[in-house]
């Protein structure tokens, strides 16, 4: 409630009770409560920021396997912001959800090839720690959990845009094991009637991504060649497209669900206006090469995103123009990622090419 709401209302009619009522609505007790999983992560981060924006009160929980400690730093001034490191796949105290409002589950490992090398570890981050923060969530008996799931379960999808009834097809341990995190999100709201709501992102880019070692997102890779001046490396002839979302409208599709009536529901957010890999590496600009074109990788991703337009009345704000250049004037964030060649990308792919080629996973 605004103070001159409350005016209207006859709550108050001084110039004292007003000022007063504007300071009571800055208070911690005033404020909703939100945790975010993962909330040293890239789009975590952005999550945290979002909320803290809109004057939320944020725990932000990680493990810092992926996370990075600057996305802890930059909130560290702010007294509505804690961190706690924790691994979500142990036992932990869940005394922190206690009185939150929303619960925003973005903790997961990433990166296709790790999840083909390590798929017992990609579970226990990816699924049990889903099952333990949905008990958490439900003996602390919070508002509702938005659930950040991929649209990497799609695996190679028949239709285009694909819709949220598509079937399911996951190529890799990581998009099975987010896809095993969804199954459960939704069970739980079936069976314990925990208020859910399940996001099922595409391609998601922009600042404070991942700069670890992992070969993967393609942002990543082109980024890092053009600053240490190597050649673009294009998968194979590089018309394959991808439905590329910018990070700050994939956290604003969070709160939006979050804060709206819907609950039990799988929704996809994306642009529904797939870019070409070659569009990209014209507008970052620099040579390129060609290198082979991976097994189990659709040629498109294309959100239909009719389901986010009509029941979250939501639609992405950012053109992949703009995003892209966002992306640019940040370059120097990539500099301590590895500078990708057409032979350290073919040793690093090594075991997805002999896992995923010749094969029909699903």
């Amino acid at each position: 409630m605004t103070a001159n709401r409350a005016i209207k209302q006859g709550l108050f009619n001084d110039a004292a009770a007003t000022e007063n009522f504007n300071k009571a609505l800055q208070t911690p007790c005033m404020r909703m409560k939100a945790v975010v999983t993962g909330g040293a992560g890239f789009i975590g981060s952005h999550m945290a920021e979002l909320l803290l924006e809109k004057g939320y009160e944020v725990v932000a929980i990680d493990d810092m396997s992926n996370g990075q400690q600057a996305n802890v730093d930059m909130f560290k001034d702010n007294p509505n912001y804690t961190f706690h490191k924790i691994d979500l796949s142990k036992d932990f105290d869940d005394s922190m959800f206690k009185d939150a409002a929303y619960v925003f589950h973005f903790a997961a490992l990433a990166d296709i090839v790790p999840s083909v090398e390590q798929p017992l570890k990609y579970h226990n981050a990816n699924v049990t720690a889903t099952i333990k923060v949905l008990e958490a969530c439900r003996r602390q008996n919070i508002k509702k959990l938005v659930y950040t799931a991929s649209s990497t379960c799609y695996g190679i999808p028949d239709s285009y845009p694909t819709p949220e009834t598509a079937e399911i097809k996951p190529q890799y341990p990581y998009a099975l094991t987010k896809y095993l995190a969804e199954l459960y999100v939704m069970f739980w709201h079936r069976l314990y009637k925990l208020p859910v709501i399940s996001l099922r992102y595409f391609n998601v880019y922009g600042t404070r991504a991942r700069t670890n070692d992992n070969y993967g997102a393609v942002f990543k890779v082109f980024l890092s060649q053009k600053l240490h001046g190597l050649p673009l490396t294009i998968v194979g002839d590089g018309t394959q497209t991808r439905d590329f979302t910018y990070v700050k409208d994939a956290v604003e599709a969070a709160l939006t669900a979050a804060e709206s009536d819907v609950v039990g529901e799988i929704i996809n957010i994306g642009t529904g206006n797939p870019q070409s890999v070659n569009y990209l590496a014209k507008l970052i600009g620099g040579k390129t090469i060609s290198i082979p074109k991976r097994p189990g990788e659709p040629d498109s991703t294309h959100a239909d995103i009719t389901k986010a337009r009509k029941l979250l009345k939501w639609a992405p704000k950012t053109t992949f123009e703009e995003g892209v250049r966002i992306m640019l004037e940040d370059i120097d964030y990539w500099k301590t990622s590895p500078a990708w060649d057409k032979e350290s990308i073919a040793k690093a792919t090594e075991k997805w090419f002999k896992y995923l080629a010749d094969k029909k996973v699903l």
